[in-house]
């Protein structure tokens, strides 16, 4: 699924910035962030954690590198789950992926708190894109 929103002045000679984002789901729950009031981008919001894509990194070794670095766990059963475009300071698309099983104890290494939100409340998160990718994660966990 590819959602894109409003593209004035987006221009075509620089294409969006990929990101990962993971959603760890356990127990009905998701895991989420509230980000620090000094990140640049939405500070302060409820919303689910990822990272950028370095250049030449495959969206699977990007979204290895960022668990590790924002929560120092080792995903086990990965899904991919929806790529959505999101207009920040810059046009971003997001690879959202479901971890379902992870190594490791998770260790809040980057945001001001880490909290579980219920998968049937997404209105917790603040980003309209990562409310959308949770209603596709559960529509296609109900359709498998």
């Amino acid at each position: 699924m590819t959602a894109a929103g409003d593209s004035s002045g987006w221009s075509a000679g620089e294409p969006p910035l990929d990101c990962v984002v993971f959603m760890l789901v356990r127990d009905g729950h998701v895991l989420a962030e509230k980000r620090k009031t000094t990140r640049r981008l939405a500070p302060g919001a409820i919303a689910l954690p990822g990272g950028h894509v370095e250049a030449g990194e495959r969206l699977e070794d990007a979204l290895r590198r960022e668990l590790d670095e924002e929560l120092g766990v080792v995903a086990e059963r990965v899904a991919y789950v929806c790529t959505l475009l999101h207009r920040a300071q810059e046009f971003r698309k997001l690879h959202y992926f479901a971890v379902e099983g992870w190594r490791g104890e998770i260790l809040n290494q980057e945001a001001e708190a880490l909290l579980w939100v219920p998968l049937d409340e997404p209105t917790a998160l603040e980003i309209d894109v990562d409310r959308t990718a949770v209603g596709e994660y559960i529509r296609l966990a109900g359709s498998g």
